[in-house]
């Protein structure tokens, strides 16, 4: 009989890197001899992460983020056939940004009483620049994600000034309850140790449980539909203050490089903007951030997809679908 897996929750807001650290994890600290599996939960309609896993990890994919839509039954079956299918030797759990972690693990809880995983610590990633933006360090996902943490990481530390690694550093060790380890990386250079230490039992400080959303949550997506060369498939979710939208195009539909990047530019404001695109016989995965626009070869074949996630009334997706649109090239070029 197969030993239950050992199991991480790997959180944190958007843009601060969880795949990053994932696929890290999966290239440089798996050993050649085990099998790892990888649960991901998007706040969007259009799976994206999935298709940025180039390793022969087990991949499952639960879309349509929010919460109240995904945590309960949904949660439990593509966390259970993933099990079953993969039968790993470790499970890395990676939620949406927007996620609240408590309901999450206490889902896992349940998982461990049955004897299919081993509970080990939760990562929190925070890139310590977000700590002076009020829309992140005020948010209750934001601040649910830090104080589950049994190893709270300060990420893209390559990128931030001693002053804002200092003040992370006084803002981390002030928290309660106090975490096993307060770390820094970059590049998503994850120490594989970190993965061990022992989960932690506590709920938020004064919570018990993750807050329920408030607000009605909206999916626009015909999910029975196919893309057609210059018809993209369209799925917009809006949830509280957050939205996303994403598009799947036809496998023929090709970008120009620059045209897509001038187009991806204007999309800096979003909070996050993720996708896999083709342009002409590449393959480019995109991410798109405060820090800009960032394109690297994928191995991902199949069809473009993008995804952005921003405030509820900010963007329009019909201009913005009309700008991708016009950066396409002929797909034979």
């Amino acid at each position: 009989m197969q030993s239950p897996a050992p199991a991480n929750l790997i959180t944190g807001f958007l843009g601060v890197g969880k795949t990053t650290a994932i696929r890290h994890l999966l290239a440089e600290a798996r050993p050649a001899s085990e099998r790892w599996a990888v649960l991901v939960n998007e706040f969007g309609d259009v799976g994206v992460d999935a298709t940025r896993f180039e390793d022969d990890a087990a991949i499952e994919e639960l879309p349509g983020g929010c919460l109240c839509c995904t945590l309960g039954a949904p949660f439990r079956i593509a966390l259970a056939r993933l099990l079953r299918r993969s039968r790993p030797s470790r499970l890395l759990i990676e939620p949406t940004g927007l996620g609240h972690p408590a309901r999450i693990l206490d889902l896992l809880r349940e998982f461990e009483q049955q004897g299919a995983i081993s509970l080990r610590a939760t990562l929190t990633l925070i890139d310590p620049r977000q700590l002076d933006d009020p829309r992140v360090a005020g948010h209750d996902a934001f601040l649910d994600q830090a104080q589950l943490a049994d190893v709270l990481v300060a990420h893209k530390t390559d990128l931030c000034s001693a002053g804002e690694r200092a003040t992370f550093q006084a803002w981390a060790r002030s928290l309660y309850p106090p975490k096993q380890r307060i770390e820094e990386a970059a590049h998503g250079c994850i120490d594989p140790a970190w993965l061990d230490e022992s989960a932690g039992r506590a709920g938020p400080a004064g919570s018990a449980a993750a807050p329920h959303h408030a607000g009605h949550h909206d999916h626009h997506a015909d999910r029975a539909a196919t893309p057609e060369p210059g018809r993209p498939v369209r799925a917009e979710q809006a949830g509280g203050a957050a939205a996303a939208c994403g598009w799947i195009f036809h496998p023929d539909d090709a970008f120009d490089r620059q045209a897509l990047l001038r187009a991806l530019e204007t999309l800096r404001g979003s909070q996050r903007v993720k996708g896999v695109v083709r342009t002409g016989r590449d393959w480019l995965r995109v991410d798109v951030d405060a820090d800009g626009v960032r394109m690297e070869a994928t191995a991902w074949r199949g069809e473009s997809r993008l995804e952005i996630i921003g405030p509820a009334d900010g963007i329009s997706w019909a201009a913005t679908e009309q700008a991708l649109l016009a950066a396409r090239r002929d797909a034979g070029e």
